[in-house]
């Protein structure tokens, strides 16, 4: 079934919509669930609340892309689980992950003229600008939350390469955002 159908299942509050989103996206949610949480048990709860979010969303949302606003919901969710579950010890993957870009965004109070809807748009025109290795390699890592390892495997690079274009993007990302006037 295509999104416009399924959106319209939601609007027409129909609980069909819940299964051919399940249908369409659960393995997408799912592996970014357990990518956040590192726990199947976690991430199969995450995934349900993501569809319980879904219906309470839809209406009044209604997203032009379907897939990018499931994703949206389950990783939103899935990092405030995390959270929540260990406010002491986070999982590593995510911390390192999470730690390595905040070398590079705006300190809150430093920027505070930078809110967070402002920091992606420029951070969506960075990547827009980037070659197609190195943005998808950036966003497997930081907004799916893959391993090198996993990266490495997908794109069919070595571990080193990925390292490599992570450290350079988020090296252009830095300079792109104080060109931007972003207090770092």
């Amino acid at each position: 079934m295509d999104d416009r159908s399924i959106i319209a299942l939601y609007f027409a509050r129909d609980e069909q919509a819940i299964r051919e989103t399940a249908e369409k996206y659960g393995k997408l949610c799912h592996g970014i669930a357990r990518n956040v949480l590192g726990n199947d048990q976690d991430a199969e709860e995450c995934v349900n609340d993501t569809y319980v979010g879904l219906w309470n969303a839809i209406p009044p949302a209604q997203p032009e892309n379907l897939s990018a606003f499931v994703c949206r919901v389950v990783r939103n969710l899935s990092l405030k689980r995390l959270a929540s579950l260990s406010r002491q010890k986070r999982d590593r993957a995510v911390t390192v992950s999470l730690s390595e870009l905040e070398q590079i965004l705006p300190d809150e109070q430093l920027a505070a003229d930078c809110d967070e809807q402002r920091l992606a748009e420029l951070i969506s025109i960075f990547l827009k600008g980037e070659k197609e290795q190195a943005r998808l390699v950036f966003i497997r890592k930081y907004y799916f939350f893959d391993s090198v390892a996993d990266i490495a495997r997908r794109y069919h690079f070595s571990q080193s390469k990925v390292k490599s274009l992570l450290y350079h993007t988020r090296s252009r990302l830095r300079e792109f955002l104080i060109k931007e006037n972003i207090t770092i």
